[in-house]
């Protein structure tokens, strides 16, 4: 072969070899994106309690107000201001001086009746034969038979007097009505009291009462239960009532329905109830606020997903969906109840759905890789 034909040859062939990387980047097609990742939960049907909250003011199981039933200067206070007291223990005290005197002179009183009531009963004893006999006239009799009845209702009535200031007397020592928690002092030693005055209060507060409204529209459903008096809740579902303090945390006792008041307020269209809890550590007291927390209704088979996969548009409700070809695609829904942090959906789902949670918003019709959402704890009460 000549040297010219050998020199062409190779021209070609590095020519050729330059052309097949250009060729090779021209028809390669890039790889495909990895389906977006997106958090679901599978919808099954659950058994859960739904609650209804009310807001509450504890009040005492019974409110004695202390008030003197005679008149007189406070002198003395026996008591230790909050403690707990006991049915009959003296509160207060009132000078009794003046009572005392008054007692002394309605006994004087009650012995110059009976020495009354004694002549008078002789005089009858001695004049009753003599006319018998003739021997005084009638008449003078019917007047010893008098002035004896007299002298006789002079003495029970002077009796009366007595009882009356020895009850007076007594009265100068105030003592509690019932067992409770007595309140601070509203009296001071030296005043000037009286039937009007009010010295303090004793509540009863283990158990305290707890006083709530419900509507009307939720009091007519429990109307039979209520009036029944059976002595159980009145609510479907059971259980007892549960009541949140102020600073969210659960009083950790359950209370009891106790009574219905005897009207609907014309004004609020709510009635009130009244519930009871143990109070053995005294932590209630009355005038606290909370809420009382009761399961009105059980559902068997709810549908429950996360509130935040839910998405409202122009009053209407959407989740989105992962079919089994796990592709995306949204679905008009009706929510019912809350549950916590979720939603129980009436309508719109079937059980073995799965609901996407989190994840970047896609197009229908997408391909998605599904992976569990994880629930918090708190979500499923």
């Amino acid at each position: 072969m000549s040297q010219s034909h050998r020199s062409g040859s190779l021209i070609v062939v590095l020519s050729a070899a330059a052309l097949l990387p250009g060729c090779r980047n021209t028809n390669a097609s890039p790889p495909a994106p990895a389906p977006p990742d997106v958090s679901v939960v599978t919808v099954e049907p659950e058994r859960v309690a739904l609650t209804s909250d009310w807001i509450a003011t504890l009040d005492g199981y019974v409110n004695a107000q202390i008030r003197p039933q005679v008149s007189g200067y406070l002198v003395k206070r026996d008591y230790e201001e909050g403690a707990v007291v006991r049915k009959g223990d003296v509160l207060f005290e009132i000078d009794p001086r003046p009572f005392d005197a008054a007692v002394a002179q309605a006994r004087a009183q009650l012995g110059q009746a009976e020495a009354q009531l004694g002549k008078t009963a002789r005089d009858l004893a001695r004049d009753r034969p003599l006319a018998d006999q003739h021997a005084i006239a009638q008449s003078q009799l019917d007047d010893d038979v008098q002035a004896n009845l007299a002298a006789d209702a002079t003495v029970k009535a002077m009796q009366a007097t007595v009882d009356t200031a020895q009850l007076n007397l007594g009265f100068t020592k105030v003592t509690s009505l019932v067992d409770g928690v007595a309140a601070i002092a509203t009296a001071q030693i030296g005043d000037l009291v009286g039937p009007s005055t009010l010295l303090t209060t004793v509540s009863q507060i283990d158990p305290i009462k707890a006083y709530f409204p419900i509507s009307e529209q939720e009091y007519l459903p429990l109307a039979d239960r209520i009036n029944s008096r059976n002595g159980g809740t009145p609510w479907p579902a059971g259980g007892g009532l549960t009541l949140i303090l102020g600073d969210g945390s659960v009083y950790p006792r359950p209370g009891a329905f106790l009574a219905a008041d005897r009207e609907i307020d014309a004004t609020t269209g709510t009635i009130r109830i009244s519930a009871v809890f143990p109070n053995p550590r005294r932590t209630l007291r009355p005038g606290q606020y909370g809420h009382v927390r009761a399961e009105t209704k059980v559902r068997t088979d709810a549908l429950l997903v996360p509130q935040r996969a839910v998405a409202e548009l122009q009053g209407s409700f959407q989740v989105r969906v992962v079919g089994s070809d796990n592709r995306v695609s949204t679905r008009a829904v009706t929510p019912g109840d809350r549950v916590g942090s979720r939603w129980i959906i009436d309508a719109g789902l079937s059980p073995g759905v799965r609901v996407v949670v989190e994840g970047a918003p896609t197009r229908d019709g997408t391909v998605v890789h599904a992976r569990p959402y994880a629930l918090p704890a708190a979500a499923a009460r």
